[in-house]
């Protein structure tokens, strides 16, 4: 039977009508799809450093079915347990919290999500970094909310700038609800806001009556290598008000696939964090739960730690170091001190967008920067995540892409140049 002549578009809700598909996803099934792609576009762990013998036997030892409550119906917020191992992460942390402001969730996308319709009605002003992160970007336009952008400098968010947004949008008679923000490696851009810049972002949204969405899913991996201070300390450890809901995450240091991620927010919001979780998956996997717990109790994921700082660290300066010997000045970006990912800058005539079906052919993808955009600007650059591909791969990708970037310039040489 053909569907062809409904138009499904009027069952739609206004909200599914205006979404847009994620370019991180779309570049990750290209990737999956075209023999000997090399991928610069997800910010993926490498599973060659994953645990696998410790997850294995975790596995096999969960699974005899001793256990029952390990393949059943669990609470909303999360296994105990694992809340109590995040308390302790979260300690070490100097975050102070209580197993009622916790919520394990189904990965920090969830959290997101979860976040948007808690605090946003449709026409709220959510406040967010210039680039931010796409999932981000997407969670909180599908609440119908308006999605303004605050400019960052090398040391993070431009809090003139953020002091100059709320207080249009208020003059416009705008509600404005919170304003999200990535501290550490943002992605991304890899920056790393400042510890003086972390005090006075406190001490704004107490003024202006705001809260702070704090996303950590990288701040346990900063790089040793850097000639200048790297403080991670996050936001939540001074909030004194309550004003910080904290996120972060096990899928950057563990392993992504078991969808295992955590919040931590004012009691009163985190009720109804509760409430709005039941709705959409009851409960997170417990199955993942246990394993994730198990792995913290056995001390695997802070016994490796510092192997995946060195060898993220190693692949991007790998990358750095490849770019600059093929692309030399012709190629700018923040050198990330942490985290996934380069940002990298093109000459202003340049168009990642245009370049990427040629990267294509040339069996290379990253993702282009006006995907990070919420003005339409960003053309000119581009997001390379350094984690996945091995440093073999890194420096052919580069050299593919430096084909590409050396065509779309010789494409914009006038005559004489010519």
């Amino acid at each position: 039977m053909s569907h062809a002549m409904i138009d499904y578009d009027r069952f739609l809700s206004k909200a599914a009508l205006k979404s847009q598909g994620s370019a991180i996803r779309k570049m990750g099934v290209m990737a999956v799809r075209v023999p000997d792609m090399i991928s610069f576009a997800p910010g993926y762990p490498d599973p060659a450093v994953y645990a696998w013998e410790e997850f294995r036997e975790i596995a096999s030892e969960l699974l005899t079915g001793r256990d029952g409550t390990v393949l059943q119906y669990g609470p909303t917020r999360g296994h105990k347990p694992l809340i109590e191992a995040c308390l302790e992460i979260l300690a070490s942390r100097d975050i102070r919290a209580t197993i009622e402001q916790v919520l394990i969730t189904t990965g920090s996308q969830q959290g997101i999500d979860l976040i948007g319709r808690v605090l946003l009605d449709p026409g709220d002003v959510v406040l967010l970094e210039l680039p931010a992160y796409t999932g981000a970007i997407a969670a909180f336009k599908n609440t119908g909310a308006a999605l303004v952008g605050v400019r960052q400098e090398a040391d993070g968010i431009d809090i003139e700038d953020l002091e100059r947004a709320v207080a249009r949008e208020r003059a416009a008679g705008r509600t404005i609800r919170c304003l999200y923000l990535v501290p550490n490696f943002q992605n991304p851009t890899g920056l790393l806001l400042s510890l003086e810049k972390r005090k006075r972002l406190l001490d704004w949204a107490s003024r202006a009556n705001l809260l702070i969405v704090e996303d950590d899913p990288y701040g346990a991996l900063y790089f040793e290598d850097s000639a200048t201070s790297v403080d991670t300390r996050p936001l939540k450890a001074d909030d004194g008000e309550g004003r910080v809901i904290y996120l972060s995450s096990f899928s950057k240091t563990l392993a992504p696939g078991f969808r295992v991620a955590w919040m931590v927010a004012p009691e009163p919001i985190a009720s109804k964090l509760d409430l709005f979780k039941q709705t959409q998956d009851l409960m997170t996997p417990a199955l993942d739960q246990h394993v994730i717990y198990e792995a913290y109790r056995r001390g695997i994921l802070t016994s490796r730690l510092p192997m995946l700082r060195k060898f993220y660290q190693e692949k991007r300066t790998v990358m750095q170091d490849e770019l600059r010997a093929q692309l030399g000045d012709l190629i700018t970006w923040p050198e990330p001190k942490g985290g996934f990912f380069l940002w990298a800058t093109l000459p202003a005539h340049c168009s990642t967008n245009d370049m990427l079906p040629r990267a294509i052919e040339q069996r290379v993808i990253y993702v282009t920067g006006s995907a990070f955009f919420i003005d339409g600007t960003g053309a000119n650059i581009l997001r390379l995540s350094f984690s996945l591909p091995t440093k073999e791969k890194i420096v052919e990708g580069v050299q593919r892409l430096t084909r590409v970037v050396k065509e779309e310039l010789a494409g914009h040489k006038t005559p004489l140049e010519i």
